[in-house]
């Protein structure tokens, strides 16, 4: 009888260790169950990575259809650019040199053709060619149109009370929507979803939601970097690319649970195996330990990347989320003990990761040796602009292009905070900086709420606008994907302090539009803003653009959406409201002092080297170093207040006090400067509702040209 009971506990020994060992590939041989060699013929474990191929393949296949999109609109644009240049080309060389027998159009002022010519017969005018048939398909172009119209469109915002929930665009959830299908269907149409028994191992539909999650690691990796590879093949910015990764990480969570649920129904305690492979493995007490490991970590991260949960959390949500996905990563290692080619895709999740930080190198203005911000950054300028609005003016030999935006960390004001700031100034030869020949002034222009921005605020209005500061700079990103001057016409909309991401490419604009590099003809910019005086903010661009753009091809429309005015003395900075903080102050400003210290070193050093013992030549580089602060900007400083005395009571005037064009008041420059665009004062109630006429349709069809400024929000159809 002993040999029979220890006969009969061996074989449960051997069942029991043998559903242990479900998730290893079990050998089939003669003495395999039927059961058993029906399951490894209908999806077999072995033969189970090609599931992540199924993902891998999707992914690849929107790759190259983005990356297709983006080659054809390239070239489309630059064929419409050249044979615009070709086009003008030709116009020059075949009218007439003598324009002073030029006949004008008389009801357009301007010139459609030569009459009169000095030499020869009458131009013949050639019939302009086809487009569609030189640089682009016009079946294809209006495919283009049919889906912009489609899935630009934005989704209504859902309001509760106080409460909102904000859509992404139309075409992420198309993207999203299709990914969820996909997935869906491929691990729950093939079959089995499971096995007759545990004992013929895990659960198929467990196997194939696995080995998708994991597949989808370097995809959701790769998109959530700053620079990566999937931006510079569609030339989409991380920026686009980031709601792709957070929905990309909620699909891994959701994949995660189908992976994990099939194990608690059909559990491997179901043949008392529990004891035994706590007497095997001592040191493990949970046979799903290392799953349950790695999905904490995927749930902390898809929860607190939750919309309502990053905003009002942000400052914690930077500093968690790259060391928990570093955990989540490292768990996935361990659960994954790679079965099957899931090692493979976390390998390949490893390399993106270290190959897009490598890259990121050569995009901080700190690493390069070979200029003088190496590891100790810029020298920036804060200036408070009108409206408590904040302007940072970084010289320095970053290139950048209209549109794009950096992440901009000073550590004199907040060591480890790192925000992006989209770039208002344009890098061009026409805005040299005084700081040098290879030096661009970066302009930054935005309005504080709060953390950073107040910080920055509150440390101009503390320290004056004489202090310098050391600007570690981390760009340039994002820009547009297409070229504005190959368009006809441009329409250009803009918010409030919005209009910092389309100056630079206005400017950009006009000036191709000049050089004849442009095929535009009509630009239309609409800024809607609460008071005038935001427009300080870009005076100098304003009047580039009213000043040097060619004739009636500019329209700027601005909207004053504010009932009143700010009172003078109005455009002063506030006073922090934060409370003060000395220990952090002081440390702020001695890692500060200390930056600004090494920039001197090395700047009397170079001075050093240069003069080669000159001293006379010593010395001159000395002032002009010492004269480089002059590059920076002005403060402002806004006009007194008013003394107001009340002599009587006056008769309400209900004249609209709006200057002529040859108003001596536009012309006066008394006021330190300042660009007088001749608004009217605060709008009584009779001009408000005399504004509101210019909303209601024309009824002669005049069409509204020129600079305009209107009160009440733009009616855009």
């Amino acid at each position: 009888m002993p040999s029979i009971r220890a006969f009969l506990e061996e074989a449960s020994l051997s069942a029991s260790i043998t559903s242990l060992t479900k998730r290893i590939n079990i050998p089939i041989n003669s003495n395999s169950a039927p059961g058993q060699l029906a399951a490894s013929k209908q999806d077999p474990w072995a033969k189970s990575g090609k599931y992540a191929l199924g993902w891998v393949y999707f992914s690849i296949l929107l790759l190259i259809i983005a990356s297709l999109i983006r080659l054809y609109h390239l070239w489309t644009d630059k064929i419409r650019r050249a044979i615009h240049k070709e086009e003008a080309e030709r116009t020059s060389k075949t009218v007439s040199p003598d324009s002073d027998y030029e006949l004008n159009d008389l009801p357009t002022g301007n010139s459609a053709r030569k009459f009169f010519p000095g030499n020869g017969a009458l131009p013949v005018q050639e019939a302009p060619r086809e487009e569609s048939s030189v640089s682009s398909l016009a079946p294809l172009n209006k495919a283009f149109a049919l889906v912009r119209w489609v899935l630009y469109r934005p989704i209504p915002t859902l309001r509760y009370k106080k409460r909102e929930v904000t859509f992404p665009s139309s075409g992420a959830l198309v993207i999203v929507s299709v990914a969820v299908a996909f997935v869906t269907m491929y691990c729950f149409i093939p079959k089995p979803l499971y096995y007759q028994s545990i004992r013929f191992g895990s659960p198929p539909l467990a196997i194939r939601a696995g080995m998708l999650a994991v597949a989808m690691m370097p995809w959701i990796v790769a998109l959530s970097m700053k620079a990566n590879m999937v931006a510079m093949l569609t030339g989409i910015g991380h920026e686009r690319l980031n709601v792709l990764h957070r929905w990309g990480g909620y699909i891994c969570l959701f994949l995660s649970l189908i992976h994990t649920i099939p194990f608690y129904i059909t559990p491997v305690w179901d043949h008392g195996a529990q004891a035994i492979f706590k007497s095997y493995f001592p040191g493990q007490y949970y046979v799903y330990g290392t799953g349950v490991a790695a999905l904490v970590p995927l749930i902390f991260l898809c929860v607190h990347s939750l919309p309502i949960l990053r905003r009002k959390m942000y400052e914690i949500f930077v500093a968690l989320h790259l060391p928990v996905a570093i955990v989540y990563l490292g768990m996935l290692f361990w659960h994954c003990h790679n079965y099957l080619t899931s090692w493979n895709y976390l390998f390949a999740t490893l390399a993106i990761w270290v190959i897009s930080y490598c890259i990121r190198l050569f995009y901080l203005n700190w690493t390069n040796p070979r200029r003088l911000s190496w590891l100790i950054g810029e020298e920036a300028a804060i200036t408070v602009l009108p409206e408590n609005a904040v302007k940072v003016t970084i010289p320095t030999q970053i290139k950048w292009r209209p549109g794009q935006y950096v992440y901009l960390r000073m550590p004199g004001i907040s060591v480890f905070e790192n925000h992006p700031f989209t770039i208002a100034s344009l890098c061009s030869e026409d805005f040299p900086s005084d700081y040098g020949e290879q030096y661009r002034d970066m302009t930054l222009v935005f309005r504080p709420f709060g953390g950073f921005t107040r910080k920055v605020l509150n440390a101009a209005t503390e320290h004056g606008p004489y202090k310098t500061y050391r600007a570690f700079i981390d760009g340039p990103y994002g820009g547009m994907q297409r070229d504005l001057a190959a368009f006809d016409t441009v329409v250009l909309f803009a918010g409030g302090s919005g209009i910092t991401a389309i100056v630079s490419q206005l400017l950009d604009l006009i000036k191709k539009m000049r050089d004849g590099k442009a095929v535009t003809k009509s630009v239309h910019v609409i800024w809607a803003l609460k008071r005038p005086e935001t427009l300080e903010w870009f005076k100098e661009e304003l009047k580039i653009c009213r000043d040097y753009a060619p004739q009636d091809t500019v329209q700027c429309q601005f909207f004053i959406t504010a009932a009143k005015r700010q009172p003078p003395g109005g455009g002063t900075a506030s006073q922090p409201n934060t409370p003060s903080r000395p220990v952090s102050d002081l440390l702020h400003s001695k890692i500060n002092d200390t930056f600004q210290g090494i920039a001197s070193k090395r700047s009397s050093a170079l001075i050093r080297d240069e003069a080669a013992g000159d001293a006379e030549k010593e010395r001159e580089l000395r002032r002009e170093n010492e004269d480089a602060i002059t590059g920076l900007p002005l403060p402002y400083f806004a006009p007194p207040p008013k003394a107001h005395t009340r002599a009587g009571k006056a008769k309400p005037s209900f004249k609209l006090d709006i200057p002529a064009a040859d108003d001596p008041r536009l012309r006066d420059d008394s006021n330190g400067g300042r660009f007088d665009f001749g608004f009217p004062s605060t709008p009584t109630l009779l001009q408000k509702n005399l504004m509101r006429f210019a909303f209601l349709p024309s009824v002669g069809g005049v069409k509204k040209v020129g600079w305009r400024t209107e009160y009440g929000r733009p009616d855009i159809p």
